[in-house]
């Protein structure tokens, strides 16, 4: 019975197939995933047409997060950290949302799919490393690994690489082990337990997404700043 009861609580969790592309298997995390990007197109379709100058509602609420992230970028990197305000700013707002997907009914967060957050933390790692050879110059990438002493090169070369996993693996687990909890007090108990859990959630998720963000800003300033 405990067997049965945890593989309908991993139902409710792990991504699953909808359809396949010719041998490519299409599951839950792809499509949902693209929801929510269509999602935030169309708010910000919408939003960006209502812009005031006396900001209010949402985007008052956006103003805000956009003068955080200023003030963070600018604390850590100086005045030049502003352009990497859409950088942060964008990671921060789409893991969010689909850390918050699954409160839309049916709805399999794309987060609790290792494939996802690998794929964030891959990306996001490419991302500071270009970054770190546009400002430094190719030659000054490079010597980035030897600081601050040439003995520290493999040091610096594995953490380059665990960085990705970090990222990925952090958000992995604390999505799927948050998801999984509600998921079991759910189906034990239906109708009231579940709900502080799920406040929790959503305070779990902002964190989440908050965390990968300003990891974010400290590998990008790594780069700009120095170790």
């Amino acid at each position: 019975m405990g067997l049965e009861a945890l593989e309908h609580v991993l139902e409710h969790v792990r991504p699953t197939v909808l359809f396949h592309l010719g041998p490519v298997p299409i599951t839950t995390t792809v499509v949902n995933t693209w929801i929510i990007m269509i999602i935030i197109f169309v708010l910000g379709y919408f939003i960006s047409r209502r812009i005031s100058v006396m900001p209010r509602g949402i985007q008052n609420l956006l103003e805000m997060l956009v003068d955080f992230f200023n003030d963070l970028l600018e604390d850590t990197m100086g005045r030049e950290g502003r352009r990497y305000i859409p950088v942060v700013g964008t990671l921060f707002l789409f893991i969010l949302l689909l850390n918050l997907s699954w409160f839309i009914p049916e709805m399999k967060p794309p987060t609790t799919d290792l494939s996802t957050t690998a794929g964030f933390g891959v990306v996001t790692i490419i991302l500071v490393q270009l970054i770190g050879i546009k400002k430094q110059g190719l030659g000054g990438y490079i010597k980035h690994f030897f600081q601050p002493t040439p003995f520290l090169f493999p040091l610096n070369f594995i953490e380059e690489l665990v960085k990705p996993v970090s990222l990925s693996l952090r958000l992995f687990a604390n999505m799927f082990g948050e998801k999984t909890v509600v998921a079991a007090l759910f189906l034990m108990f239906p109708l009231f337990i579940p709900v502080p859990v799920m406040v929790l959630g959503v305070i779990m998720g902002v964190i989440q997404a908050l965390v990968f963000s300003l990891l974010t800003v400290i590998y990008i300033s790594s780069f700009i700043q120095g170790h």
